[in-house]
């Protein structure tokens, strides 16, 4: 009684005590402006709050972490993410290489150089720069590195950004490459959600939050300013400022190959995928730039621009047109464009990197990977295929506009990572090392199949299974779908999912769906806003398709998404329960009419429409699955799980899903990290946990 008594002070009630029936359920999904119960689970650190959360992590440990499986599976996972095995994939830093490395020793992690010349050597030796858990214990801190800004060309000075806890927001202190050290007196930023800009050596371009009235209604920078060394924030010059409706701001500084200026950018961004680029002049006016706003810089080389098109794109007169999905070259001074590369019926370019007399492009074809590199040759470009193995993802690893030297990988789900040089002048490869097997994968075998959707459209998957799977229905399979924001999932080595999955006996599915980037940005548009349902319901196909081909059945299958995948996954739960019998809902949006309210979800606006507004409110609510709840349905046991400091998708959207699914007397599992952010890149012990947690309730779900 006195326990009960206490989280009634709190003001929780006991349905976190145990549980209350549909019948008892006070609990009616906040539709037209209802009150919504369970508001108070959006204050993230209030004492009810967090109490709540307290609740519901003892009720999950108790059941997935004391289920004897849990710590085997924790310690596979942990040798895994720690191993020494693991390859250190290299980013340029000046005329070096750095890398981030972590393992038992370094749960926080090493910041690291070494030259190319001894990365290319058996065991490399790195030249450590900052021991983020000795600065963590230093001061008192849970410091996770999120990368630094460096002043080119040489390099030597950095603003290192930290998150303490691993959420978006970071401090950003300034670092001396040269004497590994933190320049005394140097800049200092505080935590927040920042960028900056390098102008010379005593003087940054600072977008953040300056105070009243400079940040944007998604919670970004609205302003930039000239901050100088020895000036406080209070003392910085604004050099531009955007609107309150704007995503962010940002600056861009162009330089040549001294590292001498040539011109500012501005990054006005209008909407998620809409930024307007204009250029600072000297009398501190700026001047937009003539491009469409649906398009992604990629880099510079000499005066021209490196561009990704987003939108077709016609010249008024008519000069050039250029289609959705074009590369092409932009002198910024002049307004003058040409092609470089444009994609097939089949294809998107995935990923482009500019080097220092080439561009680098990584694209898909039917979401199977592929090189080339583009050479300018007088008013044109020229194409070169790199040779590499078919049937496998490619990734660009580093890249920089001051070397002709990159460094590229190519992994497949069972195929380990091998990393291997690129001269982009000569187009020659070598071989550098390759991932040791970090689990067996020898009884499986990897297919890409296509499912039809309710409209007719061909929507491709790749499934891994075992080669010797029965056509009984028996088959357990986790399927993993995203769908959004123009992001292409492609195979990629998982040691963790075949260590702790595939060797197990399961099977797993990445369904290509619409809504991402697979196809390019038609295939991204078809699934936007009012067309959201076409995600959900190609996601519904490739589940019928996995059980029509007898590999599995709803009572061994299972669906994974995590963020803008947490939509995915919670509406798959309430429109298609009948399909599923394990739902993992990881660092989730679900309550789709409140979403733009909760940290930076105003800024998604462009992706899933706005619902303050009457006529986007009526769609979205169809894809809203916290207030399409009810309880009546028979909805299969979710394992709802995300992280306290995550400041990009608000933890409430996580707790008010469990909570109601309580307060309806519907099954479900509830787990909070209390720290590590959105990417959850904050310790492989964190992480550890995580996968083992997952496992084991898969395991119960399909397996048992």
């Amino acid at each position: 009684m006195q326990l009960k008594a206490f989280f009634l002070a709190l003001g929780i009630g006991c349905a976190v005590l145990g549980g209350i029936s549909a019948a008892q359920s006070p609990f009616q999904p906040p539709r037209d402006g209802a009150t919504d119960p369970f508001a108070y689970l959006e204050d993230i650190h209030s004492e009810r709050a967090l109490a709540w959360v307290a609740h519901q992590n003892a009720r999950t440990e108790a059941r997935l972490e004391k289920d004897p499986r849990f710590e085997p599976l924790r310690a596979a996972a942990l040798a895994i993410l720690t191993s020494k095995d693991r390859l250190a994939m290299p980013h340029y830093l000046g005329r070096k290489l750095q890398s981030f490395w972590q393992d038992q020793s370094h749960i926080k992690g090493i910041w690291r150089v070494t030259t190319p010349t001894n990365f290319a050597t058996a065991t490399p030796h790195w030249r450590p720069l900052i021991d983020f858990d000795r600065l963590s214990k230093v001061e008192g801190k849970n410091w996770i590195f999120k990368g630094a800004t460096c002043l080119a060309p040489d390099d030597r000075l950095c603003l290192v950004e930290m998150s303490d806890g691993g959420g978006d927001a970071v401090e950003l202190r300034e670092f001396d490459t040269r004497k590994r050290a933190f320049v005394p007196g140097g800049f200092r930023l505080p935590s927040g959600k920042q960028s900056v800009a390098w102008l010379d050596q005593n003087t940054l371009l600072v977008a953040r939050d300056f105070g009243q009235g400079t940040l944007t209604r998604s919670g970004y920078a609205m302003t930039v300013r000239k901050l100088s060394r020895g000036a406080s924030l209070t003392q910085a010059k604004e050099v531009f400022r955007g609107e309150p409706t704007d995503v962010q701001v940002s600056a861009r500084v162009l330089r040549d190959g001294r590292g001498r200026v040539l011109d500012v950018l501005i990054d006005r961004g209008v909407a998620f995928f809409s930024s307007q680029w204009l250029q600072l002049q000297q009398d501190g006016s700026a001047q937009p730039l003539d491009l469409p706003h649906k398009i992604s810089v990629h880099g510079q080389i000499g005066s021209e621009l490196i561009i990704g098109l987003n939108e077709g794109w016609t010249r008024k007169p008519a000069l050039s047109a250029f289609a959705a999905g074009d590369l092409i070259a932009y002198k910024w001074r002049t307004g003058a464009a040409t092609l470089i590369a444009r994609p097939g019926p089949s294809q998107t370019f995935d990923d482009v990197a500019v080097t220092k007399s080439s561009v680098l492009v990584k694209y898909l074809d039917n979401v199977n990977g592929a090189l080339a590199i583009y050479h300018k040759h007088g008013h044109g470009w020229s194409s070169k295929a790199v040779p590499l193995p078919k049937g496998l993802a490619v990734q660009i690893r580093a890249a920089s506009d001051a070397s002709d030297l990159a460094y590229v990988s190519t992994e497949g789900f069972l195929d380990p990572t091998t990393l291997l040089t690129l001269e982009t002048t000569s187009g020659r490869l070598a071989r550098l090392r390759a991932l040791k097997p970090l689990f067996n994968s020898a009884r499986d075998t990897v297919e890409q199949h296509f499912a039809t959707s309710a409209d007719g459209t061909k929507i491709p998957y790749f499934l891994v299974r075992p080669k010797n799977a029965p056509n009984d229905g028996t088959t357990p399979v986790q399927m993993f779908g995203y769908g959004g924001f123009l992001i292409s999932e492609t195979p990629s080595y998982r040691p963790e999912l075949g260590k702790l999955w595939l060797e197990r006996g399961g099977a797993y599915v990445l369904a290509n769906i619409r809504g991402g980037g697979e196809f390019g940005p038609g295939w991204h548009d078809a699934a936007l806003r009012e067309h959201r349902q076409r995600a959900f319901d190609d996601f519904a196909a490739v589940a019928q398709d996995l059980i029509a081909s007898k590999l599995t059945s709803a009572r061994h299958l299972a669906i994974y998404g995590r963020s803008n995948g947490g939509v995915l996954t919670s509406v798959s739960m309430t429109q298609h329960p009948e399909l599923f019998n394990g739902v993992v809902i990881e660092s989730p949006l679900i309550d789709m009419l409140r979403y733009s309210h909760l940290s930076a979800g105003a800024s998604w606006v462009a992706e899933y429409g706005d619902p303050d507004q009457p006529e986007d409110r009526a769609f979205i609510s169809a894809y809203s699955a916290y207030t399409r709840l009810d309880g009546a349905t028979t909805y299969p046991e979710p394992y709802i799980t995300t992280n306290t400091e995550d400041d990009r998708v608000h933890p409430g959207h996580a707790r008010k899903f469990a909570a109601a699914l309580e307060a309806l007397g519907k099954p479900y599992l509830y787990y909070e990290n209390t720290f590590g952010g959105h990417a959850n890149d904050a310790d492989p012990e964190l992480n550890a946990r995580r996968w083992a947690r997952h496992y084991v309730y898969l395991t119960e779900k399909l397996m048992d």
